[in-house]
């Protein structure tokens, strides 16, 4: 069978397999024969983000959800864990986001949530695959029981007040905020936010024009930001990415503090608090050996998963955990969220710093990283690692030098043609020159 999801969805260009209007149209139907059950008349959720294939796609999707006798809820530009949390709050039978997250404006994206707001399975995303590439026969759903299109005005406000609840609506009077939304879904909801609670916001890339989300903007690309902290000597720079579920901050000196740096300090007030269920966190092989460190010094620990937020969120599931999260931002609160929210995770950090009055600096102090090197390598062709003699080589006379005081992850990227290479250590010299040489052999076997 041919292979739709990756790692997050589906995702590609826009109007080119999968991400064309075709392909949306039957995933629209499979999805709504996947999640109805038989028993009520039923209703999905649709949100996207600012990119202008997003109306091409939300069509599509609408009108194979539809033809299915499904009702669908348009609740226009809003970020990812925003339809996760609509989807519950309208008792809605699955949520659906069209965006590509952090990826350039050509590209394009579906992601799915279940009824209670959590990413699909991989058997459910199995489920609708087989059915995406089967024929479904609709000739029966006529008249009355063709599903309904109803846009929702108030979607926004209750997503502003969920937000603000996660942390009691705590007065935020005082603090100066820098805020980058990248151009994407948050533009509108997320200064709200900071607003309603008294915060003072400057608002940088937030006049989205379908083209320009994610364009030297937002959480991958926070120098600008870091600028204007300096220039309106604010307390905290804060940048999420295109589609809201991730958020890198900088500090008052304009100082990166990442998603690692952030669980740290999360992590530790929550430990003090009793707050942070059998005192441990759930991480990704690419979060930093410090943070391990910094919270086995607090009597916690930590657990790794494989790369992705979805696989975090089914290991604090399965045992009950209540925070967990990326390097790259996608933070997850559970007591509050279902998935990465970069708004609630910036929340809860400011919670913090009126509650310790300490500022983002000296909080980001509680962990020291080790010298960590990433590159990523475009590749015309994906050849399993394991197949290259030569980079395998590379790998292992890395991680034999490195031994117990450093890692060596090397993977393909789940959504773009790219190996990312990620080596920790004690000697940044030799991390850079081991990460070199596999991304240079990489390189060579993969044209």
């Amino acid at each position: 069978m041919k292979k739709l999801f990756g790692t997050d969805g589906v995702r590609g260009k826009a109007n080119i397999y999968p991400m064309n209007a075709e392909t949306a149209l039957k995933l629209g139907k499979a999805a709504a024969a996947v999640f109805m059950n038989k028993k009520k008349r039923h209703k999905i959720v649709i949100g996207k983000d600012t990119r202008i294939s997003c109306y091409m796609i939300e069509n599509a999707l609408t009108s194979g959800i539809l033809s299915m006798g499904v009702d669908v809820l348009l609740v226009g530009p809003m970020p990812t864990p925003a339809i996760a949390h609509l989807t519950k709050s309208f008792g809605a039978d699955a949520g659906i986001v069209i965006s590509a997250s952090h990826n350039p404006a050509e590209d394009n994206g579906i992601k799915f949530f279940d009824k209670d707001g959590f990413k699909l399975s991989d058997e459910i995303e199995e489920k609708i695959e087989k059915l995406v590439f089967s024929d479904m026969n609709v000739d029966h759903i006529t008249g009355s029981l063709v599903g309904r299109a109803k846009r929702i005005d108030d979607a926004q406000g209750r997503y502003i007040e969920f937000a603000k609840n996660s942390i009691d609506n705590l007065s935020l009077k005082g603090l100066k905020i820098i805020l980058d939304c990248a151009n994407g879904a948050a533009y509108k909801v997320s200064p709200l936010i900071f607003e309603e609670l008294g915060a003072q916001v400057i608002t940088i890339n937030n006049s989205p024009n379908g083209l320009n989300i994610n364009d030297k903007c937002g959480a991958l690309y926070p120098e600008q930001m870091k600028k204007f902290v300096i220039q309106y000597d604010a307390d905290i720079g804060i940048a999420l990415d295109g589609d809201a579920d991730r958020v890198i901050m900088v500090d008052e000196n304009a100082n990166e503090v990442d998603g690692d740096k952030i669980m740290a300090f999360c992590a530790l007030d929550m430990i003090r608090d009793k707050k942070l269920k059998d005192n441990t966190i759930v991480v990704t092989d690419y979060s930093n050996l410090g943070l391990d460190k910094a919270i086995k010094d607090a009597d916690g620990k930590v657990i790794r998963v494989m790369n992705g937020d979805r696989y975090v969120v089914e290991e604090m599931r399965k045992y009950n955990y209540n925070l967990g999260g990326e390097q790259s931002g996608h933070i997850i609160f559970l007591d509050y969220t279902t998935t990465g929210d970069g708004t609630i995770s910036a929340l809860q950090v400011l919670r913090i710093m009126k509650k310790t009055g300490k500022k983002l600096s000296e909080l980001a102090r509680c962990i020291t990283k080790f010298p960590q090197v990433m590159v990523n390598v475009n590749v015309k062709k994906r050849i399993d690692f394991e197949k290259m003699p030569k980079v395998m080589e590379k790998i292992n006379k890395a991680k034999k030098k490195l031994k117990d005081n450093g890692r060596v992850i090397v993977r393909y990227s789940g959504t773009q043609n790219i190996a990312r290479i990620m080596v920790e250590g004690i000697n940044e010299k030799e991390i850079k020159k081991y990460t070199k040489e596999i991304a240079d052999e990489i390189k060579k076997q993969t044209g």
